[in-house]
């Protein structure tokens, strides 16, 4: 079986990239595997000081991967893993640094804004695209709401409306939103290896005591309540609209 996620770590920084473009980078079984896997031996490595989160095709990730949710029910929709890497993401005690060159979408943007730093490209574009599949950005919204200002994040999480890197850190979601990624990134990542291990391991978890509510707790309320909009009627109507490419039926509706 071809990998999925690949990682490389030299001088101090473990890249782990997304390496499926012909899916978009989305979130199949394969992929979520991988990528917890990877990310927990980054983090467990004493060697990696940095986590570079980066991907190949034109996609960052383009959230869950639809043609698994398609039939499945609520307890098989694979949707545990998604908090647990999340959840990796925003406790690591290593900096994790997103590098996008391309589009994020869904879970994709729950990635992003788990991140510690994310640098994307001017010409990259987001949206939380669930509402318009018959979804609910459940899960993602636990790392997504503290960094969204409120009205944005109404805004965004209602419409489904598609938004550029400028808006993007404009509204917290992006640390910035630049020309040339790969030289804010080396910027990014040579300034946090200047800090101790440990320090920033501390800063990490200090940051973290600001929000008070847990975040495992969020995660399984979150999880049950996406899995049940997966399987639910609107849901796999929406999915099957997504893949067939037609309007799903609640839009013919109106006409």
């Amino acid at each position: 079986m071809t990998e999925l996620v690949h990682r490389d770590t030299t001088a101090g920084v473990a890249t782990i990239t997304l390496d499926s473009p012909a899916n978009r980078n989305a979130l199949s079984r394969q992929l979520r595997r991988e990528l917890t896997d990877h990310l927990d031996a980054a983090i467990a490595d004493p060697t990696a000081r940095v986590i570079v989160l980066t991907h190949t095709g034109s996609v960052f990730c383009a959230g869950m991967d639809l043609k698994e949710s398609r039939g499945a029910s609520a307890d098989d929709q694979g949707v545990t893993e998604v908090p647990r890497i999340l959840e990796t993401l925003w406790t690591s005690p290593t900096p994790v640094v997103a590098k996008l060159h391309g589009a994020a979408r869904a879970g994709g943007v729950g990635m992003v804004a788990a991140c510690d730093i994310s640098v994307a490209a001017q010409t990259v574009t987001f949206a939380f695209t669930e509402v318009r599949l018959g979804l609910i950005p459940a899960v993602i919204s636990v790392p997504v709401l503290p960094r969204l200002s409120p009205r944005a994040a109404q805004e965004l999480l209602l419409t489904g409306e598609t938004f550029d890197a400028a808006r993007a850190a404009e509204i917290g979601l992006l640390t910035r939103a630049v020309a040339d990624v790969d030289a804010e990134v080396a910027r990014y990542v040579e300034m946090l290896r200047l800090g101790a291990p440990a320090a920033l391991a501390g800063t990490k978890d200090l940051l973290l005591r600001a929000r008070p509510a847990s975040m495992s707790e969020d995660f399984a309320e979150m999880n049950a309540l996406s899995a049940r909009y997966f399987a639910g009627e609107d849901g796999q109507e929406g999915i099957r609209a997504f893949a067939e490419k037609r309007p799903p039926r609640w839009v013919t509706d109106l006409a």
